[in-house]
């Protein structure tokens, strides 16, 4: 173990300064960018940033340039390897036709949702009143 160190905080993301990152945010969001600086909170500043929406082998980019993100919402973080990035099995679609299949699949998932709940609540189950979509 000479010279060998572990780091667990914010400090292992030097080596990931001016590169190209997957971060993963705590809504759901999944946005991709190039690392410029980040705090000892973890706090990342994204340049040339895209925000990703994936639906099924579908995907769509919004452009949304400069990010700053506060790091209590980071779930993950990662290094993008651009050589395979290339080779994923996704279709690149408009943002327009992305978001809406994701709007049709959500209306689906709530209508799926409200039967659930129905049958549950005739048989004589209880059923949390929780609005859906909502994730806290």
């Amino acid at each position: 173990m000479d010279g060998f160190q572990i780091f667990t905080t914010s400090t292992s993301l030097v080596e990931s300064v001016d590169k190209k990152l997957l971060v993963v945010l705590r809504d759901g969001r999944k946005l991709i960018g190039i690392l410029r600086s980040f705090d000892q909170f973890a706090n990342l500043v994204l340049q040339d940033t895209i925000e990703r929406i994936y639906v099924g082998d579908t995907y769509g980019d919004i452009p949304r340039g400069i990010f700053i993100i506060r790091g209590e919402n980071v779930v993950l973080l990662g290094e993008i390897d651009e050589d395979k990035e290339d080779e994923l099995p996704l279709r690149k679609v408009p943002v327009d036709e992305v978001l809406q299949i994701q709007r049709a699949e959500m209306e689906a998932k709530i209508k799926r949702e409200r039967e659930r709940h129905r049958l549950l609540s005739e048989q004589g189950f209880s059923v949390d009143a929780v609005e859906f979509g909502e994730l806290y």
